[in-house]
């Protein structure tokens, strides 16, 4: 899987989780910081700070971490697959 394939599963899992229920649509900018942290970062737990960090930033409101690890490893894991990592 190239880098472009890898990118948009990211944003298809990133759209499709939905933190606050306001419609797939609304987080383009967002989804963009996260894919562009996920080019950099290996560690679940590093990403999910990053994804909670990006998303308060822009909502003003608390992801709980646990909900933003459970998405970092389905990001990571994407990642790994398109590395051959697995």
């Amino acid at each position: 899987m190239e880098n472009i394939e890898m990118n948009r599963k990211a944003v298809a899992t990133l759209a499709s989780w939905d933190p606050f229920n306001i419609g797939d649509d609304n987080y383009e900018t967002e989804t963009a910081d996260v894919v562009a942290a996920l080019q950099s970062i290996d560690d679940p737990s590093a990403l999910a700070k990053v994804i909670q960090s990006v998303y308060e930033h822009s909502f003003e409101e608390w992801i709980p971490f646990e909900k933003c690890v459970e998405i970092s490893y389905k990001l990571i894991g994407i990642k790994f697959e398109a590395k051959c990592i697995i």
